[in-house]
């Protein structure tokens, strides 16, 4: 396993990320694929046996089962301090007036659930999942802030939102002198890459990392277009909103991802993970792991260079996408 920082923190993470969204309770929430917990623990500890110490969840993820999942995991085969826990705040819990948002009232309510159920004192990166249009950033920042100032949170982070702004959130914090965002998770590879006309530069700019979610595209990367379906593919309306399987530009690009593989003898993940791994500042791709293998397969990537010509090969395809993942 490789470690980088997260960042222009001192942290150091782990440069693959297991993310927990597959774990849960299928009668709890949209995704009737997600891993009930005695399926999800194998996973969890395959990934710290690999090295991986990076772990990242939601609140709303099957409402809070993901959370309760990961914790109870994490204190059985981990130490605490070994390991970096992400979680985020911002999806409806609840249908009561305050369930969901980004106000000082759901996030230090919100904050206080998420150390319960993940059974620890403080969580690494507490990351806002959405912006929030009906409250005022600045409320919002001085929150995060104090959840920071009360030892709840290391680091703050953010996810999916307009490079603008996100540009407005770190104002205001320099305005006020408060916690700062340190990273950025936004929605990010090969066949989707809208994020490389602003975002990423102003996270180069401001030396924040950058942490992808959906890196192999919901596995449309590491297979044909005609490949067997699974219970996901066939049910997660909201990979197919991301995702047009006709288009041809984007099969071009996963034939080149195929051509690559074959040229050095290696799998499509490795390829995929590899062109997102070279990206700066990617810091560390998070992978929806539902098996074993899908884990080992995505360590394997760290060991895989691609050549300039092998990027340039698989990125002059690519043509211009809908915004898609915060819309």
């Amino acid at each position: 396993m490789e470690y980088a920082r997260l960042g222009s923190t001192g942290m150091k993470v782990s440069r693959i990320c297991l993310g927990c969204m597959g774990f849960g309770d299928a009668t709890r929430w949209v995704h009737k694929w997600v891993l009930d917990e005695e399926n999800s623990r194998p996973i969890i500890q395959k990934a710290l046996e690999l090295g991986i110490n990076f772990f990242d969840t939601a609140n709303v993820y099957s409402i809070g089962r993901s959370e309760e999942i990961l914790g109870s995991a994490l204190k059985d085969f981990a130490r605490r301090d070994e390991v970096v826990i992400a979680t985020k705040v911002h999806g409806k819990m609840s249908d009561a007036p305050n369930g969901g948002g980004l106000s000082r009232k759901a996030i230090m309510s919100e904050i206080d659930h998420s150390l319960k159920r993940l059974q620890t004192d403080y969580v690494d990166l507490y990351q806002i999942h959405r912006w929030d249009y009906e409250t005022p950033i600045e409320e919002t920042m001085e929150a995060l802030n104090d959840v920071v100032r009360a030892g709840k949170a290391r680091y703050i982070g953010a996810s999916a939102m307009w490079a603008w702004q996100f540009q407005k959130a770190l104002h205001v914090s320099d305005q006020h002198g408060w916690a700062r965002f340190v990273s950025m998770q936004d929605h990010y590879n090969l066949i989707y890459r809208e994020e490389e006309r602003e975002m990423l530069p102003l996270c180069r700019d401001q030396k924040l990392g950058a942490i992808p979610y959906s890196p192999l595209a919901s596995g449309r990367l590491t297979r044909e277009a005609g490949a067997e379906s699974t219970l996901r593919s066939e049910t997660d309306q909201i990979q197919k909103s991301k995702y047009d399987a006709t288009a041809e530009t984007d099969q071009q690009v996963i034939q080149r991802v195929a051509e690559i593989a074959e040229k050095y003898g290696v799998l499509r993940v490795h390829v995929a993970l590899a062109w997102l791994l070279q990206k700066e500042p990617v810091t560390a791709p998070i992978i929806g792991a539902t098996k074993i293998s899908h884990l080992e397969d995505a360590v394997g990537a760290l060991s895989v260079s691609l050549t300039q010509e092998d990027i340039t090969y698989l990125e002059e395809s690519y043509v211009p996408h809908r915004i898609v993942g915060h819309q």
